[in-house]
């Protein structure tokens, strides 16, 4: 996948923590053994090692536990992240039931969208203002509110650049 030199020097950078501050390496530990449990994704500083966990992670699949804690924090309808997973709302409803762990693809886009999410808040300094800012239409985005950009990667990386333009101050 592509990602702009902006994005790179600005926010490249995953960390995956819990609630209890588990270590790193005890995380990748956790995500081989597809146990990811309160993982938050947050921007920071991305080391080779945290690159290879997150791929990992990924690559084992995200559990829906972790998803349904994610989603808590973001206030997105079961429509809404059915339409960015490209899941029928039926298909998240038996993941659910199931305590199921979602396969790959599926996993990066809820990583994706996670980042997104902990890069717009470090961008307007909380969750209510970026929410608003997701849901107006935006010039710059071809008058596209973000939201709906959000069930693609090339949408989601455009989104990550105009969030870099507004951290940067240069506003189109």
């Amino acid at each position: 996948m592509y990602l702009s030199n902006n994005f790179i020097r600005n926010t490249t950078n995953v960390v995956i923590n819990t609630k209890k501050c588990v270590s790193l390496w005890k995380q990748i530990d956790m995500a081989k053994k597809s146990e990811l449990k309160e993982p938050i994704v947050a921007y920071a500083s991305l080391d080779d090692r945290s690159v290879y966990m997150l791929i990992n992670a990924i690559k084992e699949g995200i559990q829906f536990s972790f998803f349904e804690k994610l989603a808590r924090k973001i206030p997105f309808t079961l429509r809404e992240w059915s339409s960015y997973l490209h899941l029928s709302e039926r298909s998240l409803q038996r993941y659910k039931k199931e305590r199921g762990t979602f396969n790959p693809v599926t996993s990066e886009k809820i990583i994706e969208i996670a980042m997104l999410n902990k890069y717009g808040i470090q961008v307007f300094g909380e969750q209510k203002k970026f929410n608003i800012w997701l849901a107006a239409n935006n010039t710059a985005l071809g008058g596209a509110s973000p939201k709906k950009l959000l069930d693609s990667s090339f949408g989601i990386q455009l989104i990550k650049d105009e969030l870099a333009h507004i951290e940067h101050g240069v506003l189109a």
